[in-house]
């Protein structure tokens, strides 16, 4: 299997240059070769070359700064992979885009399924379903991979941190009244190339899901990274609404994931996941 990635430094891209399966041969561009926010760019990167798939791991995920920045951000997160995916879809090569829990409006206390009405609450969801309705008509072989709360070794996130604060204070406040799957970018990698041969098999592709479990609060998700890493730091509890931000957040970010069943992919236990992140940053 040929793989073009888009994306190169972040989370997931590294862990997709870090997880190559055998016999899987792959090939990274960033951004001085491909840049998100020139579409045309990304689309002739893939007419140039001999490939199977293109995998899209490259976004605009500065979340609050999408607020301020919405035209700068759906170029990279809705006209970006609509070129690509219309580029595939041309030459007869499968597309495979990751896509966020965001694109939902966050209400309720239920798992979102993939077909439930999409309601984003901010510009940051707005963008990415704007990538979503351009992969879905561009009209090729496609599958795009809805997660949340993506954590790793790299990078910012969540995990990172919570390590790092947990080690300077005795307290932290950490919002309880959002909840999700927390979900590895090491997970996500594998999820991907496992999605990518099921299309190239015949699989049919479409919206999937992907999030760990089980689905966990931010603060109880703290609390295990305390409890894990050895810290003392106490979690106390605060509600989304004491810790404002530009860009609102879902309450519920539970994704139902029973869809990757047909690629045999189940949703990953995060706590596994996140052991291992520490060890690396230990390490």
């Amino acid at each position: 299997m040929r793989v073009l990635v888009f994306g190169q430094t972040g989370q997931v891209a590294r862990e997709l240059a870090r997880r190559l399966p055998a016999g899987v041969v792959a090939e990274f561009l960033g951004r001085d070769q491909a840049d998100l926010s020139d579409p045309q760019a990304c689309a002739a990167a893939i007419a140039a070359r001999d490939i199977d798939v293109v995998i899209n791991a490259a976004a605009w995920t500065a979340v609050d700064r999408a607020e301020s920045e919405e035209p700068a951000a759906l170029l990279v997160n809705g006209a970006a992979p609509t070129a690509m995916a219309q580029a595939c879809a041309a030459k007869g090569v499968a597309f495979v885009h990751i896509s966020t829990d965001y694109v939902f409006d966050g209400a309720g206390d239920q798992p979102f399924a993939a077909d439930h009405p999409v309601a984003p609450l901010g510009a940051y969801g707005r963008t990415k379903l704007a990538g979503e309705a351009g992969v879905q008509a561009a009209g090729g072989r496609f599958a795009i991979l809805r997660t949340s709360w993506v954590v790793s070794a790299h990078g910012a996130n969540f995990v990172k941190t919570m390590l790092r604060l947990g080690a300077e204070r005795d307290q932290l406040n950490v919002v309880a009244d959002q909840i999700g799957g927390p979900t590895t970018a090491a997970d996500i990698a594998d999820a991907l190339y496992q999605i990518a041969a099921g299309l190239l098999a015949g699989q049919p592709g479409g919206i999937l899901q992907f999030s760990g479990a089980p689905d966990v609060s931010w603060a109880d998700f703290a609390r295990e990274i305390m409890a894990q890493a050895g810290l003392g730091c106490a979690v106390a509890d605060i509600a989304s609404s004491a810790y404002p931000t530009p860009a609102k957040r879902p309450q519920n970010s539970r994704m139902d994931c029973s869809g990757l069943a047909a690629f045999g992919i189940t949703r990953p236990d995060w706590r596994v996941g996140l052991t291992s992140i520490i060890r690396e940053l230990k390490s």
